[in-house]
């Protein structure tokens, strides 16, 4: 098992091997395209801490790079895992969904979850890699939500502090939690928010 802290190992790996283009954090060396298991590991322990108390009954994340931090905090709460599929166009039927406008990838897209996926009563937390604009995050709450599933809250690996994310969902009344907080990417350089 880990023997650093998920938050500690994250944030180096940030600092380190993260790389900015743009407006964009490109952390796919070691969290969400080449994943390295021990970070994500310790990043799931750490996501499953933060929440234990809620008692999540299922994980809810989007494909694709939400499934790692996903998996490993449902592994480490010993509770199953869903993810939401991602399409273009018309939707598949008998599914929960959302319509997205992705920013970063200037296109709208359908997250969908099965019906059967998700059991009225079931207490579910939901966690991805980033939170930003916080919309993908919204539309799977609201899904849950729909469902009848109270929302325990939402685990994220890294947040940009400076868009409005955390905002959209505290909204709801949600409770959002990130282990690294990005505050700046201004030239080319990433400064994150003391632990």
């Amino acid at each position: 098992m880990a023997t650093a802290t998920g938050t500690g190992l994250l944030r180096q790996a940030i600092l380190e091997r993260g790389r900015v283009e743009g407006t964009l954090l490109k952390v796919d060396d070691f969290l969400n395209h080449r994943v390295d298991p021990r970070l994500i590991a310790a990043v799931g322990d750490d996501l499953a801490a933060l929440f234990a108390a809620r008692n999540p009954a299922v994980v809810l994340t989007a494909e694709a790079s939400g499934i790692a931090p996903a998996l490993a905090c449902a592994l480490s709460l010993a509770i199953p895992m869903v993810f939401a599929k991602k399409y273009l166009g018309p939707g598949g039927r008998d599914v929960l969904a959302r319509e997205v406008f992705s920013p970063t990838r200037g296109m709208e897209y359908r997250v969908e979850v099965a019906r059967r996926a998700l059991t009225a009563g079931e207490t579910v937390l939901i966690v991805d890699d980033f939170l930003a604009g916080g919309r993908t995050a919204e539309a799977l709450g609201e899904i849950a939500e729909e469902a009848g599933c109270p929302v325990a809250g939402f685990g994220f690996a890294v947040e940009k502090t400076f868009q409005e994310g955390r905002e959209r969902l505290a909204a709801h009344g949600w409770r959002v939690e990130a282990l690294a907080r990005v505050t700046s990417l201004e030239d080319g350089r990433v400064t994150l928010a003391s632990p």
